[in-house]
């Protein structure tokens, strides 16, 4: 029987994937563009050697298959019993993504539509800027040490107060207030998130919010946020380990301003907001996973809350 060999060129294509999933863990992330087209070149491949494979099984069995003596000429390729060729090639599909940690581009180019760049002044005149993620009706979610000074005052010093919050759109700068906000004392805790409203008609995507994302070490993710205040940059990465905290590292570019960005899975759902990085290494960063209590000022927010 020649029909083992379809599943030894899908064990051996899969078998290549894993090893490229593997060493780009380490690798530097290229553009998104550049690693999509490398992705479709792979799937090229991998697909010409799957339906070579399947034409010689099936030229097999048309050949030993019992026939009449009849005159009429029958099809050179008999057609599979099982799953047709596009399932098959979409199966493959999949797999590589999951493999290779790829995105699909229209999940990335929507999920970026969901972001915008945050702004706020405190009353020592300081600017300073991150990100918000857009849940629908004006509200949105970030960081709180964004939008609520933490810091304990110098001494001889008043306190430091944000006095103005603002969230960027085409240009124009929208007045935000804080709604509420979680009960972090300093940067980088579990409390660190905030909940804003802006008020009028945004022409922005609400973000779907996924509960129950269980963050597998070593499981692909984006990371979307005001990267050095130059507007909404994505990143892909890998979810590292759980700390005693509850926030997750992640191999992941933590930038400055990326906090209260968003963190999507691969059907682009948030799962998590960036709250800070390693010290002296921007490599690595920190996840503070959401939960549903954050969303209970959120009328109408797009919420998953069983496993799926």
């Amino acid at each position: 029987m020649r029909t083992p060999r379809l599943v030894v060129h899908l064990a051996v294509g899969i078998g290549l994937v894993a090893l490229a999933f593997g060493a780009g863990h380490w690798m530097g992330h290229g553009g998104i563009e550049e690693r999509l087209a490398e992705s479709d070149a792979r799937l090229a491949a991998l697909r010409d050697e799957i339906v070579r494979g399947r034409f010689d099984v099936r030229q097999t069995q048309a050949e030993a298959a019992p026939a009449g003596t009849g005159g009429t000429v029958g099809p050179e390729v008999v057609p599979a019993a099982g799953a047709s060729r596009e399932a098959l090639v979409d199966e493959v599909a999949r797999r590589l993504q999951r493999e290779m940690g790829l995105f699909p581009l229209a999940v990335l180019r929507e999920g970026r539509e969901s972001f915008v760049e945050l702004h706020s002044v405190d009353s020592a005149g300081t600017t300073t800027y991150g990100t918000a993620g857009y849940l629908g009706g004006g509200y949105f979610i970030t960081v709180k040490h964004s939008v609520v000074a933490l810091d304990a005052p110098s001494a001889g010093q008043s306190p430091r107060r944000v006095e103005a919050v603002t969230i960027r759109r085409h240009g124009a700068d929208l007045t935000a207030r804080v709604v509420e906000a979680g009960n972090a004392t300093a940067e980088v805790q579990p409390g660190d998130w905030a909940i804003l409203h802006v008020a009028g008609t945004l022409d922005l995507t609400p973000l779907r919010v996924d509960l129950s994302y269980p963050y597998e070490f070593a499981e692909p993710i984006v990371r979307l946020g005001n990267d050095y205040s130059k507007g909404i940059i994505l990143s892909t990465g890998y979810v590292g380990q759980r700390t005693d905290t509850g926030l997750i590292t992640s191999l992941t570019d933590g930038h400055p301003g990326v906090s209260g960005g968003g963190v999507l899975n691969q059907r682009g759902e948030l799962v998590g907001i960036p709250v800070g990085r390693m010290q002296g290494d921007y490599r690595f960063s920190f996840i503070l996973p959401v939960r549903e209590e954050m969303f209970r000022s959120v009328p109408g927010a797009r919420i998953a809350r069983g496993a799926r």
